[in-house]
């Protein structure tokens, strides 16, 4: 792959990549370095692939893949992160829908990844289960058990409508 190609590539799914990173790790520090792992990985591995489809979910399978291996690490197990929202969030006031991004930042991973990905990238179940190795089943099980989690989260907090 040369440098055209692989320039052309982070300027398609560059943001897919790195808003997936953030997802998994709530770190912008982190969503970058996994970002830039993600089109080294693919340089160097320099696959071919059947369609825009097919690329696009191995990039986010391998993006996900390397926030699995970040939080593997031993050094990241012994030392947690600041988190970078509570210094922000005293000192502006909350934009409305803000109860639902909270919500959906406060499920487990399992259950937030597939929810970003159908919602905020707008990818189908399919191409969900193709990028996280998953079978649409089991997608559809997580989103509708996510639903559910943001429905009676956002009712205690009285922001479901």
């Amino acid at each position: 792959m040369d440098y055209i190609q692989a320039e052309q590539l982070v300027a398609r799914y560059g943001q897919t990549i790195y808003r997936l990173a953030y997802a998994r790790t709530g770190s912008r520090e982190d969503a970058e370095d996994i970002t830039q792992e993600t089109v080294l990985r693919l340089v160097r591995a320099n696959p071919q692939f059947r369609d825009e489809e097919h690329r696009k979910a191995w990039l986010l399978r391998v993006a996900s893949n390397c926030a699995g291996d970040l939080f593997r690490t031993s050094w990241r197990r012994k030392n947690r992160p600041l988190e970078e929202a509570e210094h922000i969030a005293a000192a502006e006031p909350e934009p409305e829908g803000a109860g639902v991004l909270e919500a959906v930042w406060s499920l487990p991973e399992d259950y937030r990844i597939p929810v970003h990905l159908f919602y905020y990238e707008g990818m189908s179940v399919a191409e969900i289960a193709q990028a996280l190795g998953k079978r649409e089943g089991a997608i559809r099980t997580r989103l509708f058990r996510a639903r559910t989690m943001l429905r009676d989260k956002l009712r205690e907090e009285g922001n479901y409508v």
